[in-house]
């Protein structure tokens, strides 16, 4: 080996500090020139890493020259290495005599290379162990410039060429067993080493990928967007975590996703030399990541549907809300076409059946377009009725209860169509159909197995509100069919009403309600006028209203008194929960209604019937009225140039409630008042409180003398009658009494010439009101109703007779036995009275009075369509 010169270790730079450009040269390959060979090491060589010492040992053994290496390495400065023994300055005493002999060959020119194990100073160690130092000494001799023996002495730290090994050790189990795919990338932003799993994904050896690009594995603009991310990288020292990365692999045209975490690598003395790519496949992980957002968006969009479909018990309504749920969150474009049958209330849709059968659109929604969707023929527009063809797909998912594919037409908006059945208990009740438009997503399974559960859904909210549509109408033709016909007429009184079933006035179906009205005409042209108010909704109440007016009607013909019809009203009421419900009223008798209403039952509050009513009887002779009040609100009256006054009648329990009695208020009418009974639906909601409402519709009777149609009107106009809560029933009445001239009565002593004097009386009033055709009749019924007062009677007779729309005559006495035809006969000579009554009136009857009875008979007027009966055949008829 070639000597050299003790005084080298001058030229070793110890700083670590910047070297000289000519360096760099050496490490590019480039031919050194001139003294460019003796500068320093250049950054990132060898002895960035490995600490490297050198020392001069003189003919005498002792130290001459002390490197600053060897300084940082021993931890010993210059000035008190230099002249010193180094057997006995870094050797342990046990060592030193081996050590003496090495150094006495060592100065006899032999070369020596060991392991030398020294100790550190004290203030260079955290503790004992750490003092512990190996160092490799190379020892070459040399000689002085006197020509005396002497060595070099070449120094490296063991411990660091150990860790460098393990480090080494490390690294590269980490880069070849990594299960990423591991590149070191040169400034260049070329390869310089890659690992064996990302060699796996893009085929060869690692090897064969020293020297490329990012261009080389990359899409051009994937590619430049990851080229200048490298750069960046390089230039700032940023780390970048979690980059996303899209290419393809050799050999496939699957289309893969890398994430890729970036980050600078240094050399041993801080220099930038590169840069570590770390990457991991995550394909799969975003495929999984589409599925798991496509299916919450799907659970999303299930429950959307389950909040916003079926809140409304309206078809069209309900097609709606599907179409305001898929558009756009599913699908660019829908339709609903729902079977024509169905909506036009047939009891069975045609099922599977036809799939041809005629459809309407009921339903249209884009996000897009206003066109039709595509594959499905020429637009259709809203509202119109139409079929599918025979073999068409849209027909045969409607045959078939199955979803079909549709494909767009070429040139066309729509990339491609799902016609889904809308199935509900096994019953397709339309089509549903979801467009997308080209250059979205295509349907796929998960997509049709969504359609099909939207439009199942929407099937079921369908077929719901069919069910209940049929239901609602056939409450309301029950509800309507209870109501009076037309406009009700009455003796001495102006009738107008009005009738709103609940949800009417604000265009939505609702439940039919329990509220009625009633005109019932009453002997002696007085009036009963009703109005009423079940509690509860639907079928169940309309039918307990049917009830309870078909009661308040027989009650009113035997002509009590209002008080009397409650109370008998409630007994049928508490009647209707029982088993046999009011029918035992009316086969048994009142008493039977009430045992069976006081029937030991379960506390099931749907067996509970209870009812408000208000029962008014008006005479028109009088023009007195008599009211009774059963939990209802109170009668408005309106006089003629006075202000609307609630009248205090007072209110009862309602119906159906028991164990309190009614009482009765008797109110005079003058000529042209105004009378109005009414239900709860008019004058309260949810918005508006009872008094509120009370006091707007008192203050909407401003003008009692305006025609009642118009009032009635102007009332429902005026109040918040719109909000479809409950039902409303309003009955007003204008007071119309009978003229003087149109009344005649008469006091009759109770003698028997008191009969002709009867005849006379009626005789004369007749021709008077030039009612001559009636003479002859009404003398002889007249007679036979005063011969049988004179004869089963008591007290005075009192004869009346009444012209209005008919003629009605009137005899009153004090007794209280009432009058029973019977048939008599033949070898009879009487009891053929009352018969001939029944043959020659129109009507007659009994009823009984505070002082007595009153029978009556009533005819028709000359010219009416009931034609009057011959006395003479009449009376033939009887034998």
């Amino acid at each position: 080996m070639s000597e050299i010169p003790a005084k080298a270790t001058e030229s070793e730079d110890s700083s670590g500090g910047p070297r000289d450009e000519a360096a760099d040269g050496l490490l590019s390959g480039d031919a050194p020139s001139g003294d460019a060979m003796w500068q320093t090491a250049p950054p990132g060589s060898m002895y960035d890493y490995i600490k490297v010492a050198s020392f001069s040992i003189g003919p005498d053994g002792l130290v001459d020259q002390w490197s600053l290496r060897a300084e940082q390495i021993f931890g010993i400065p210059a000035e008190r290495a230099v002249g010193t023994d180094p057997i006995e300055a870094f050797l342990e005493p046990v060592r030193r005599e081996r050590g003496q002999r090495k150094m006495a060959e060592i100065l006899d020119g032999r070369e020596w290379t060991g392991v030398v194990p020294f100790r550190l100073p004290a203030h260079m160690a955290e503790d004992d162990r750490d003092r512990e130092g190996i160092a490799e000494v190379y020892v070459m001799p040399t000689r002085t410039e006197a020509g005396e023996k002497a060595a070099v002495c070449i120094v490296v730290d063991v411990r660091t060429l150990r860790r460098i090994e393990t480090d080494l050790a490390a690294s590269q189990a980490i880069f070849g067993q990594s299960p990423f795919g591991f590149v070191l990338i040169d400034r260049d932003l070329r390869v310089r080493r890659a690992n064996e799993r990302f060699a796996s994904l893009f085929g060869g050896t690692p090897d064969d990928h020293r020297g490329k690009g990012v261009h080389d594995y990359l899409p051009r603009g994937e590619a430049e967007r990851v080229a200048a991310t490298l750069r960046r990288v390089l230039e700032t020292g940023d780390s970048i975590t979690d980059m996303h990365v899209t290419g393809f692999v050799p050999g496939s045209d699957e289309r893969r996703h890398w994430s890729v975490n970036l980050y600078r690598v240094h050399s041993g003395s801080g220099r930038p030399i590169g840069i570590a790519w770390l990457g991991i496949d995550i394909t799969a992980r975003r495929a999984a990541a589409r599925e798991a957002a496509a299916a919450r968006r799907n659970l999303a969009l299930l429950n959307e549907a389950g909040a916003r479909i079926g809140n409304s018990l309206d078809l069209e309504t309900t097609a709606r809300e599907l179409l305001d749920v898929v558009v756009p969150g599913f699908c660019d474009l829908a339709t609903v076409d729902l079977y024509q049958g169905l909506l036009a209330g047939d009891e069975t849709p045609p099922g599977l059946a036809d799939g041809s059968a005629e459809v309407r659109r009921v339903a249209f929604a884009s996000a897009v377009s206003d066109g039709p969707i595509g594959g499905t023929g020429e637009a259709v527009k809203l509202g119109a009725v139409h079929h599918y063809p025979f073999n068409s797909a849209c027909a045969d998912a409607l045959r078939t209860a199955r979803p079909q594919s549709v494909p767009g037409e070429d040139g066309g908006l729509v990339q491609s169509t799902l016609a889904v059945p809308m199935v509900a208990h096994d019953t397709v009740v339309g089509l549903a159909q979801f467009a997308r438009t080209k250059g979205s997503e295509p349907f796929g399974d998960r997509d049709r197995d969504l359609a099909v559960e939207l439009a199942a859904r929407a099937a079921v909210c369908i077929d719901n509100a069919r069910l209940y549509r049929r239901e609602h109408e056939r409450a309301l033709i029950l509800q309507r069919s209870l109501l009076p016909p037309g406009d009700p007429e009455a003796s001495g009184l102006d009738i107008a009403c009005r009738y709103l079933p609940g949800n009417a006035a604000s265009g939505r179906t609702g439940e039919v309600g329990g509220d009625w009205f009633d005109v019932i005409e009453l002997p002696g042209h007085r009036t009963a006028l009703v109005v009423g108010d079940v509690m509860g909704r639907g079928l169940r109440a309309a039918v307990a209203m049917g009830e309870l007016r078909t009661a308040v009607r027989t009650l009113a013909q035997l002509d009590l008194e209002p008080a009397e019809v409650l109370s008998q009203l409630d007994e049928i009421a508490r009647g209707l929960g029982a088993p046999g419900g009011p029918s035992q009223a009316f086969a048994g008798g009142v008493q039977q209604a009430t045992r069976a209403a006081r029937r030991p039952r379960e506390a099931d509050l749907s067996e509970v019937y209870l009812a408000t009513c208000v029962y008014a009887v008006y005479d028109s002779v009088t023009r007195r009225c008599t009211f009774a009040n059963a939990g209802h609100l109170p009668p408005v009256l309106v006089e003629p140039g006075e202000t609307a006054l609630m009248l205090d009648v007072p209110p009862g329990m309602p119906l159906g409630v028991g164990g309190e009695p009614f009482e009765e208020v008797e109110v005079e009418l003058p000529e042209g008042a105004l009378l109005a009974l009414y239900t709860d639906g008019l004058v309260e909601s949810r918005d508006h409180p009872l008094d509120e409402g009370l006091q707007a519709f008192v203050g909407a009777l401003t003008d009692p003398s305006a025609p009642l149609e118009d009032v009635c009107d102007h009332i429902l106009n005026t109040l918040d009658t719109h909000h479809g809560e409950d039902d409303i029933a309003l009955l007003m009445a204008r007071v119309q009494g009978l003229p003087a001239d149109s009344v005649g009565d008469w006091t009759l002593p109770r003698e028997p010439r008191s009969v002709g004097r009867a005849r006379e009386y009626a005789r004369a009033q007749l021709l008077a009101w030039d009612m001559e055709p009636l003479v002859d009749t009404t003398e002889l019924l007249v007679s036979e109703l005063v011969t049988n007062a004179l004869r089963y009677g008591e007290g005075e007779i009192r004869l009346r007779l009444l012209l209005d729309r008919t003629l009605v005559c009137e005899v009153w006495d004090s007794g209280l036995v009432q009058p029973r035809r019977r048939r008599a006969r033949d070898t009879d000579e009487g009891g053929r009275g009352l018969q001939l009554v029944g043959l020659l009136s129109a009507a007659w009857g009994s009823r009984r009075t505070p002082r007595g009875k009153t029978v009556w008979f009533e005819l028709p007027l000359p010219g009416a369509d009931t034609g009057l009966t011959d006395p003479a055949e009449a009376l033939l008829s009887l034998f």
